[in-house]
Protein backbone atom coordinates (compact mmCIF):
# COMPACT_ATOMS: atom_id res chain seq x y z
CA UNK A 1 0.00 0.00 0.00
CA UNK A 2 1.20 3.41 -0.78
CA UNK A 3 1.00 6.64 1.32
CA UNK A 4 -0.23 8.78 -1.53
CA UNK A 5 -3.63 6.00 -1.66
CA UNK A 6 -6.55 7.43 -0.66
CA UNK A 7 -8.55 7.37 1.54
CA UNK A 8 -6.71 10.02 3.92
CA UNK A 9 -7.37 10.22 7.87
CA UNK A 10 -7.81 13.98 9.53
CA UNK A 11 -8.42 13.90 12.99
CA UNK A 12 -9.48 16.79 15.97
CA UNK A 13 -8.18 14.88 19.05
CA UNK A 14 -9.32 17.25 22.20
CA UNK A 15 -9.48 16.61 26.16
CA UNK A 16 -12.71 15.18 25.92
CA UNK A 17 -13.77 14.36 22.39
CA UNK A 18 -11.48 12.60 19.37
CA UNK A 19 -13.13 14.13 15.90
CA UNK A 20 -12.01 12.07 12.80
CA UNK A 21 -13.25 12.24 8.78
CA UNK A 22 -11.74 11.13 5.42
CA UNK A 23 -10.55 12.90 2.85
CA UNK A 24 -11.62 10.58 -0.21
CA UNK A 25 -9.97 13.01 -3.25
CA UNK A 26 -7.32 15.64 -3.33
CA UNK A 27 -9.25 19.21 -2.20
CA UNK A 28 -11.87 17.35 -1.06
CA UNK A 29 -13.78 18.47 2.36
CA UNK A 30 -13.82 15.62 4.89
CA UNK A 31 -16.51 13.10 4.66
CA UNK A 32 -17.53 10.63 7.09
CA UNK A 33 -17.07 12.69 10.29
CA UNK A 34 -17.75 10.77 13.47
CA UNK A 35 -17.06 11.87 16.90
CA UNK A 36 -15.94 9.82 19.30
CA UNK A 37 -15.61 10.32 23.14
CA UNK A 38 -12.12 10.33 24.55
CA UNK A 39 -13.41 8.53 27.79
CA UNK A 40 -14.35 5.43 25.33
CA UNK A 41 -10.99 4.34 24.29
CA UNK A 42 -7.67 3.90 25.99
CA UNK A 43 -5.27 5.14 23.37
CA UNK A 44 -5.50 7.17 20.88
CA UNK A 45 -4.51 4.04 18.50
CA UNK A 46 -7.98 2.37 19.89
CA UNK A 47 -10.00 5.60 19.07
CA UNK A 48 -8.41 5.31 15.59
CA UNK A 49 -9.16 1.66 14.81
CA UNK A 50 -12.45 2.13 16.39
CA UNK A 51 -13.60 5.60 13.65
CA UNK A 52 -11.60 3.42 10.67
CA UNK A 53 -13.64 0.52 11.62
CA UNK A 54 -17.20 1.68 12.51
CA UNK A 55 -17.34 4.66 10.57
CA UNK A 56 -15.24 4.37 7.49
CA UNK A 57 -16.11 1.33 6.55
CA UNK A 58 -12.85 -0.17 7.61
CA UNK A 59 -10.81 2.12 5.00
CA UNK A 60 -7.38 2.29 5.76
CA UNK A 61 -5.42 5.37 4.57
CA UNK A 62 -2.37 5.88 3.20
CA UNK A 63 -1.71 9.21 4.86
CA UNK A 64 -3.14 10.67 7.91
CA UNK A 65 -2.74 14.49 9.80
CA UNK A 66 -4.26 14.71 13.15
CA UNK A 67 -4.64 17.89 15.36
CA UNK A 68 -4.17 17.48 18.74
CA UNK A 69 -4.45 19.65 21.80
CA UNK A 70 -1.36 19.30 23.39
CA UNK A 71 2.23 20.05 22.67
CA UNK A 72 3.80 18.02 19.35
CA UNK A 73 7.44 16.48 19.46
CA UNK A 74 8.24 15.82 16.18
CA UNK A 75 6.46 12.12 16.01
CA UNK A 76 5.50 11.71 19.65
CA UNK A 77 2.65 13.75 21.23
CA UNK A 78 0.69 14.16 25.03
CA UNK A 79 -2.53 15.46 25.31
CA UNK A 80 -2.79 18.83 27.83
CA UNK A 81 -6.35 17.53 28.96
CA UNK A 82 -5.90 14.00 28.36
CA UNK A 83 -4.11 10.46 29.29
CA UNK A 84 -3.11 9.92 25.79
CA UNK A 85 0.22 9.98 24.96
CA UNK A 86 2.30 8.06 22.83
CA UNK A 87 3.60 8.14 19.14
CA UNK A 88 1.67 8.75 15.51
CA UNK A 89 4.17 5.76 14.62
CA UNK A 90 1.51 3.51 16.99
CA UNK A 91 -1.41 3.93 13.80
CA UNK A 92 0.43 2.06 11.47
CA UNK A 93 -0.53 4.54 8.98
CA UNK A 94 2.08 4.88 5.92
CA UNK A 95 2.30 8.28 6.41
CA UNK A 96 1.30 9.87 9.66
CA UNK A 97 1.88 13.86 11.11
CA UNK A 98 0.94 15.60 13.76
CA UNK A 99 -0.18 19.46 14.05
CA UNK A 100 -1.18 20.64 17.16
CA UNK A 101 -5.02 21.63 17.22
CA UNK A 102 -4.82 24.96 17.01
CA UNK A 103 -2.22 24.93 14.50
CA UNK A 104 -4.74 23.02 12.58
CA UNK A 105 -7.22 25.43 13.14
CA UNK A 106 -5.04 28.20 11.44
CA UNK A 107 -4.21 26.58 8.56
CA UNK A 108 -8.08 26.36 8.37
CA UNK A 109 -8.85 30.48 8.35
CA UNK A 110 -8.46 31.24 4.72
CA UNK A 111 -10.99 28.51 4.10
CA UNK A 112 -13.70 29.62 6.12
CA UNK A 113 -15.77 32.49 4.51
CA UNK A 114 -19.85 33.42 4.87
CA UNK A 115 -21.66 31.68 7.33
CA UNK A 116 -18.77 29.52 8.82
CA UNK A 117 -18.14 33.20 10.93
CA UNK A 118 -19.89 35.45 12.91
CA UNK A 119 -18.40 39.09 13.23
CA UNK A 120 -17.95 40.32 16.64
CA UNK A 121 -16.30 43.76 15.99
CA UNK A 122 -14.50 45.53 14.10
CA UNK A 123 -13.29 45.51 10.43
CA UNK A 124 -13.47 42.36 8.09
CA UNK A 125 -10.89 40.09 8.55
CA UNK A 126 -7.66 41.11 6.06
CA UNK A 127 -4.82 39.16 4.74
CA UNK A 128 -2.18 40.27 7.22
CA UNK A 129 -1.29 38.14 9.80
CA UNK A 130 -3.81 36.70 11.76
CA UNK A 131 -4.87 34.95 15.26
CA UNK A 132 -6.92 31.79 16.63
CA UNK A 133 -7.67 31.45 19.92
CA UNK A 134 -10.90 29.95 21.62
CA UNK A 135 -11.84 27.75 25.38
CA UNK A 136 -12.94 24.20 24.62
CA UNK A 137 -11.26 21.57 27.47
CA UNK A 138 -8.50 23.94 27.85
CA UNK A 139 -7.96 27.44 26.42
CA UNK A 140 -5.80 27.36 22.59
CA UNK A 141 -3.76 29.57 20.72
CA UNK A 142 -1.99 29.71 17.68
CA UNK A 143 -0.70 32.25 14.30
CA UNK A 144 -1.21 32.34 10.68
CA UNK A 145 1.73 34.23 9.16
CA UNK A 146 1.34 34.79 5.27
CA UNK A 147 4.49 34.62 3.08
CA UNK A 148 5.88 33.99 -0.35
CA UNK A 149 5.43 30.31 -0.27
CA UNK A 150 1.48 30.55 1.08
CA UNK A 151 0.57 30.69 4.86
CA UNK A 152 2.57 29.59 7.43
CA UNK A 153 0.79 28.11 10.75
CA UNK A 154 2.39 29.46 14.18
CA UNK A 155 1.35 27.15 17.32
CA UNK A 156 1.58 28.00 20.94
CA UNK A 157 0.66 27.20 24.10
CA UNK A 158 -0.56 30.72 24.92
CA UNK A 159 -3.42 29.59 27.44
CA UNK A 160 -1.16 28.91 30.04
CA UNK A 161 -0.12 32.48 30.33
CA UNK A 162 -0.84 34.48 33.44
CA UNK A 163 -4.94 35.35 33.50
CA UNK A 164 -4.92 38.80 32.52
CA UNK A 165 -7.00 40.43 35.11
CA UNK A 166 -7.88 44.61 35.15
CA UNK A 167 -11.16 45.08 36.61
CA UNK A 168 -11.37 44.60 40.18
CA UNK A 169 -13.97 41.94 40.50
CA UNK A 170 -11.64 39.76 38.39
CA UNK A 171 -8.89 40.57 41.00
CA UNK A 172 -11.78 39.37 43.39
CA UNK A 173 -12.16 36.63 41.81
CA UNK A 174 -8.18 35.69 41.15
CA UNK A 175 -7.72 35.97 45.57
CA UNK A 176 -10.79 33.46 45.88
CA UNK A 177 -9.66 30.97 43.76
CA UNK A 178 -5.93 30.87 45.76
CA UNK A 179 -7.58 30.60 48.68
CA UNK A 180 -8.96 27.57 46.94
CA UNK A 181 -5.60 26.27 46.37
CA UNK A 182 -4.75 27.49 42.94
CA UNK A 183 -1.95 29.46 43.22
CA UNK A 184 -1.09 30.68 40.29
CA UNK A 185 -3.94 31.11 38.41
CA UNK A 186 -3.00 31.07 34.37
CA UNK A 187 -6.01 32.34 31.31
CA UNK A 188 -6.79 28.71 31.06
CA UNK A 189 -8.17 28.02 34.70
CA UNK A 190 -11.19 30.55 33.47
CA UNK A 191 -11.01 30.69 30.11
CA UNK A 192 -12.10 27.22 29.75
CA UNK A 193 -15.15 24.55 29.65
CA UNK A 194 -13.91 23.95 33.43
CA UNK A 195 -13.06 27.63 33.61
CA UNK A 196 -16.57 28.56 33.55
CA UNK A 197 -16.76 26.24 36.82
CA UNK A 198 -13.95 27.39 38.40
CA UNK A 199 -15.22 30.89 37.90
CA UNK A 200 -19.12 30.40 38.48
CA UNK A 201 -17.46 29.11 42.05
CA UNK A 202 -15.24 32.06 42.87
CA UNK A 203 -17.76 34.48 41.88
CA UNK A 204 -19.94 32.46 44.43
CA UNK A 205 -17.29 33.04 47.35
CA UNK A 206 -16.92 36.70 45.99
CA UNK A 207 -20.64 37.39 46.73
CA UNK A 208 -20.69 35.30 49.99
CA UNK A 209 -23.28 33.12 48.63
CA UNK A 210 -23.60 29.67 47.84
CA UNK A 211 -24.35 27.79 44.72
CA UNK A 212 -24.95 24.50 43.55
CA UNK A 213 -22.28 22.56 41.62
CA UNK A 214 -22.95 23.04 37.89
CA UNK A 215 -21.16 22.02 34.66
CA UNK A 216 -20.60 24.44 31.95
CA UNK A 217 -23.40 23.73 30.22
CA UNK A 218 -25.27 23.72 33.13
CA UNK A 219 -24.05 27.48 33.50
CA UNK A 220 -24.69 28.82 29.83
CA UNK A 221 -28.21 27.50 29.52
CA UNK A 222 -29.18 29.37 33.34
CA UNK A 223 -29.56 33.02 31.60
CA UNK A 224 -32.36 33.85 34.30
CA UNK A 225 -29.82 33.13 37.23
CA UNK A 226 -28.05 35.85 38.65
CA UNK A 227 -24.90 34.38 39.52
CA UNK A 228 -24.66 32.30 36.25
CA UNK A 229 -25.21 35.44 34.08
CA UNK A 230 -22.48 37.45 36.01
CA UNK A 231 -20.30 34.32 35.05
CA UNK A 232 -20.64 34.27 31.60
CA UNK A 233 -20.27 38.07 31.25
CA UNK A 234 -16.97 38.17 33.39
CA UNK A 235 -15.62 35.33 31.32
CA UNK A 236 -16.25 37.21 28.09
CA UNK A 237 -14.47 40.30 29.68
CA UNK A 238 -11.64 38.19 30.32
CA UNK A 239 -11.89 36.92 27.15
CA UNK A 240 -11.64 40.49 25.21
CA UNK A 241 -8.63 41.24 27.33
CA UNK A 242 -6.94 38.15 26.67
CA UNK A 243 -7.68 38.11 22.88
CA UNK A 244 -6.81 41.22 23.00
CA UNK A 245 -3.06 40.11 23.96
CA UNK A 246 -2.95 37.84 21.30
CA UNK A 247 -3.40 40.36 18.72
CA UNK A 248 -0.59 42.13 19.75
CA UNK A 249 1.49 39.67 20.49
CA UNK A 250 1.28 38.89 16.77
CA UNK A 251 0.64 41.98 15.46
CA UNK A 252 -2.48 39.86 14.07
CA UNK A 253 -3.81 42.89 11.45
CA UNK A 254 -5.50 40.24 9.16
CA UNK A 255 -7.94 39.18 11.80
CA UNK A 256 -8.83 37.61 15.36
CA UNK A 257 -10.69 34.33 14.89
CA UNK A 258 -12.27 32.48 17.88
CA UNK A 259 -13.03 28.86 18.03
CA UNK A 260 -13.24 26.49 20.63
CA UNK A 261 -16.05 24.54 22.01
CA UNK A 262 -17.84 27.12 24.22
CA UNK A 263 -18.34 30.20 22.69
CA UNK A 264 -20.82 28.83 19.24
CA UNK A 265 -22.81 27.88 22.13
CA UNK A 266 -23.54 31.35 23.42
CA UNK A 267 -22.76 33.40 20.12
CA UNK A 268 -25.22 36.20 20.65
CA UNK A 269 -23.98 36.98 24.31
CA UNK A 270 -21.04 37.16 23.60
CA UNK A 271 -21.85 39.69 20.85
CA UNK A 272 -23.92 41.74 23.47
CA UNK A 273 -21.35 41.12 26.11
CA UNK A 274 -18.37 43.52 26.58
CA UNK A 275 -15.96 41.51 25.17
CA UNK A 276 -15.18 43.80 21.95
CA UNK A 277 -14.80 46.94 24.60
CA UNK A 278 -11.87 45.33 26.58
CA UNK A 279 -10.67 43.63 23.58
CA UNK A 280 -10.00 47.42 22.65
CA UNK A 281 -9.21 48.27 25.92
CA UNK A 282 -5.54 49.64 25.93
CA UNK A 283 -4.47 52.88 26.86
CA UNK A 284 -1.51 53.24 23.97
CA UNK A 285 -3.07 50.90 21.72
CA UNK A 286 -6.70 50.78 21.51
CA UNK A 287 -6.57 52.39 17.55
CA UNK A 288 -4.24 49.99 16.45
CA UNK A 289 -6.46 47.16 17.88
CA UNK A 290 -9.63 49.27 16.71
CA UNK A 291 -8.44 48.21 13.44
CA UNK A 292 -8.47 44.47 13.87
CA UNK A 293 -11.28 42.29 13.11
CA UNK A 294 -12.53 39.75 15.85
CA UNK A 295 -14.83 36.59 14.16
CA UNK A 296 -16.18 33.73 15.72
CA UNK A 297 -16.13 30.41 13.69
CA UNK A 298 -19.61 28.75 13.94
CA UNK A 299 -18.41 25.88 11.13
CA UNK A 300 -18.80 22.38 12.24
CA UNK A 301 -15.39 20.78 12.15
CA UNK A 302 -12.97 23.47 11.30
CA UNK A 303 -9.81 21.96 12.44
CA UNK A 304 -10.90 19.02 10.18
CA UNK A 305 -10.29 21.39 7.09
CA UNK A 306 -7.06 22.58 8.50
CA UNK A 307 -6.15 19.24 8.47
CA UNK A 308 -7.29 17.87 5.18
CA UNK A 309 -6.02 21.44 3.87
CA UNK A 310 -2.41 20.47 5.28
CA UNK A 311 -1.97 17.10 4.02
CA UNK A 312 -3.34 18.75 0.27
CA UNK A 313 -0.52 21.08 0.27
CA UNK A 314 1.74 19.11 2.48
CA UNK A 315 1.70 15.42 2.04
CA UNK A 316 2.08 15.75 -1.94
CA UNK A 317 5.16 17.39 -1.64
CA UNK A 318 6.74 15.15 0.48
CA UNK A 319 5.63 11.83 -0.50
CA UNK A 320 6.80 12.75 -3.98
CA UNK A 321 10.22 14.31 -3.24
Amino acid sequence: MSALDLPWLVADIGGTNARFGLVTSLGAPPSNVAVLPGADHPTLADAVASYLATHAGGARPGAACLALAGPIDGDDYRLTNSSWAGSVRDLGIPYARLLNDFEALAVSLPHLEGADLVSLGGPAPGHGVKAVLGPGTGLGVGGLVPGDGGWTPIPGEGGHVTVPVVEPREFEVVRALRAQGLPHVVAEHLLSGPGLVRLHRALAAVNGVGAPDLTASDIVARVDDSLCAETVEVFCGLLGGFAGNVALTLGARGGVYLGGGVLPRIVERVRASGFRARFEDNPDMAAYLAGIGTVLIVAPQPALTGAAAWLSRRARKELVS
